[in-house]
């Protein structure tokens, strides 16, 4: 088969990636083989390209990235349950667990500290095929568009687990910051609940997205502190950070009231935080298992859905190359 392969983690123009031939995996006890009909492109596969994470991740090399993956069910091994060749299905970034920690018994095995990750530490979705975890697919409900359903298993999840931390509601504030790939899917599930949207990002074509797909305002963040404009007009009851910058993480902040809540879906450091304002921080990795399938239902009803345009495998090094320079809006997603 053919796979994207991360050979030598390093920038963009060393050519990390090659396109090469490599065996159709075999599944073991619980595992199934996925034929990949598309794979979601995330800027933190960019970071573990260009080697930002070393040492530790990846795991090792070469390896195959991408981690939001659909694709039909073509194998099948023992103890892999009632899953059906054919039947589609959808990986996300937590490819396996335990089972047996204090997390995965909770239900938030994406806590779990033995997790592997897929395309971090298993070979991921940049493929045609893909090795998976049968206890850790899902089934995608019909009606779903093949490209665009890729991203729901990492944007989806992750926009969805961030908004079940905010304590969303009518009558209540909330502003996303960063309109990329996960928070233009943040920003639609945060409108099912009723509360005041408010999308802040950079230029005119991500806030004409986000008003599209529900905001109530936006603040165009290149047009000097947005925080400071949010906390001018009353402050904000919750914040939800995918922009990975300390400042604005720090603009958010500012934009809370009291008692307010920032949840952080991003790697960033927080300044001062002051005290008396008791505002609340809350990291956000993914969701839970049941969080996964209750996004595919939000989605089939038509009720989310991502921005996404489709790229052929053979250009993946060029997808991450525009999502670095900041030519993407919504989602590219590779097809095998």
């Amino acid at each position: 088969m053919k796979a994207a392969r991360l050979l030598t983690p390093g920038p963009l123009d060393s050519d990390p990636l090659a396109v090469v031939d490599v065996p159709v995996p075999t599944p073991g006890p619980g595992q199934l083989v996925i034929k990949v009909t598309s794979c979601g492109v995330c800027r933190s596969n960019l970071h573990m390209v260009e080697g930002d994470w070393l040492p530790g991740c990846p795991s090792f090399t070469p390896i195959t990235p991408g981690h939001e993956v659909l694709g039909r069910v073509v194998a099948t091994g023992e103890g892999a349950g009632d899953v059906a060749e054919g039947q589609l299905v959808g990986v996300m970034p937590l490819w396996s667990t335990c089972g047996t920690c204090r997390f995965c018994r909770d239900g938030v095995d994406e806590l779990c500290q033995s997790k592997e990750i897929t395309g971090e530490s298993v070979d991921g979705g940049y493929a045609e095929y893909l090795l998976a975890t049968a206890a850790h697919t899902y089934a995608v409900p019909d009606g779903l568009d093949e490209v665009t359903a890729a991203p729901l298993f990492c944007p989806g999840i992750t926009g969805y687990g961030a908004v079940q931390k905010a304590d969303l509601g009518p009558g209540r504030s909330v502003a996303v910051f960063g309109m990329g790939g996960v928070g233009h899917v943040a920003l639609q599930f945060a409108a099912l609940t009723g509360a005041e949207c408010i999308a802040v990002s950079r230029g005119s074509a991500r806030l004409d997205m986000a008003t599209d797909l529900g905001a109530h305002r936006t603040v165009d963040s290149s047009n000097g502190d947005a925080g400071a404009r949010l906390q001018g007009e009353g402050g904000i009851d919750a914040a939800l950070v995918f922009a990975p910058s300390d400042d604005v993480v720090a603009q958010a902040l500012e934009a809370l009231k009291p008692g307010g809540t920032l949840v952080l879906g991003v790697n960033a450091s927080i300044r001062d935080v002051p005290f008396a304002l008791e505002q609340r921080i809350v990291g956000s990795l993914l969701g839970t298992r049941e969080m996964m399938r209750e996004v595919l239902t939000i989605a089939a009803s038509g009720k989310v859905h991502v921005e996404a345009e489709a790229r052929p495998l053979g250009e993946a090094a060029t997808a991450l190359a525009d999502l670095k320079a900041g030519r993407v809006t919504g989602r590219l997603v590779l097809v095998p």
